[in-house]
């Protein structure tokens, strides 16, 4: 079942094409084009004109869209690269905007080859990116359930962390789980790094069997109805260390710092600068590499992108991660990771599992 699809999502991207004079909007990404028009298929092209939309694709999906695509015409094509130029050259579109993250250079060559000289292939980035900022009631709540989920899924992994499991058995047993649970599929492969491992940020899960005494970064999601859940824990196996104890409080403190700090009106940078002056305070701020978050909605990855140098200022109705880590070559890794929502009162936490350090 698609999103309830709303014409505010279509004026968007109309205001695009009206901001940059253009004559169309090609749609490449399959995250852009389910969330426009509702297709859930894995090939097609969606073009807006200042008039109306258009969802082009093969006989593959010509049933599918049919059920699938509201508010924009369903054309047909045999090949995709000629079906979008003839297309485009038939309505006389000369100025079209595309994703330029989303289309391949050898896809670009190519359809660029089937243009008439003065036709213009414009890159757009940000604006395109952005068109998913603002989750709606029905986003969160598909996220929501994905959350739930996966949160039952961590529960029952940890009944089953004991001294000689091996880490990929973990994550094939939580992936089974979730899948189980109603999950259309894992948001991403499931990182299950332990003892030094746990200090790889994306290591994934490997034939380490787990030790008395490892720390175990699980970082794991899912996706229900098209939206995804990403969140991360750090446990301990047996008594804690005094410095993993310590290393843990530090990323606890940086994590929640920057949770209270969500508001709408400040730059996304100050909210990475809040984690990373309280990391940095305590010694450990070389080892901790990457941004403090993300956005989460129909990708696990998109935008806000929240990192020191993003200037954009948060907003209500954003949806992302607050994920600080510290990650210790010799002792091992500590990330923790929640999905907020931001509200006019600052942030509504979406995930529910506590972050107090699990033994």
């Amino acid at each position: 079942m698609p999103p309830i699809l709303s014409d505010g999502r279509m004026n968007s991207a109309q205001a695009i094409i009206q901001s940059r004079n253009l004559d169309a909007l090609l749609f490449w990404s399959l995250e852009n084009i389910r969330y426009l028009c509702g297709f859930t298929g894995s090939d097609g092209v969606l073009i807006v004109t200042p008039s109306g939309g258009y969802f082009l694709c093969d006989s593959r999906y010509w049933t599918q869209a049919e059920e699938e695509v509201r508010g924009f015409e369903i054309v047909h094509y045999k090949k995709k690269i000629e079906g979008i130029a003839s297309f485009l050259m038939d309505f006389g579109l000369r100025h079209i905007g595309f994703e330029s993250y989303a289309l391949s250079y050898s896809a670009y060559r190519s359809l660029r080859e089937k243009l008439t000289p003065e036709t213009e292939l414009i890159p757009l980035d940000e604006e395109t990116r952005s068109l998913r900022l603002f989750k709606d009631t029905d986003e969160v709540d598909r996220m929501k359930r994905a959350i739930d989920i996966s949160t039952k899924a961590f529960r029952h992994l940890l009944e089953r962390i004991h001294e000689g499991t091996v880490e990929w058995e973990l994550s094939f047993e939580m992936e089974c789980f979730m899948r189980k649970s109603g999950a259309e599929a894992v948001s991403f492969d499931t990182i299950i790094a332990s003892g030094r491992r746990s200090a790889l940020p994306h290591g994934k899960a490997s034939t380490k069997p787990i030790e008395k005494g490892d720390l175990v970064l699980i970082d794991f999601g899912c996706r229900f109805r098209g939206y995804h859940s990403d969140e991360t824990c750090t446990v301990v196996l047996g008594e804690p260390t005094p410095e993993q104890k310590k290393v843990y409080s530090i990323v606890k403190e940086a994590h929640d710092r920057a949770i209270e700090a969500v508001r709408p009106g400040i730059p996304l940078c100050e909210l990475d600068r809040v984690a990373r002056d309280s990391i940095q305070r305590a010694g450990y701020g070389d080892y901790f590499g990457h941004g403090l978050g993300h956005g989460v909605g129909l990708a696990v990855h998109e935008e806000p992108v929240v990192n020191g140098e993003n200037q954009r200022v948060i907003e209500e109705g954003m949806v992302f991660t607050i994920e600080p880590g510290i990650y210790l070559p010799e002792l091992g890794g500590v990330r923790l990771e929640d999905m907020i929502l931001v509200t006019s009162h600052g942030a509504e936490l979406l995930t529910s599992l506590p972050k107090e350090l699990i033994i």
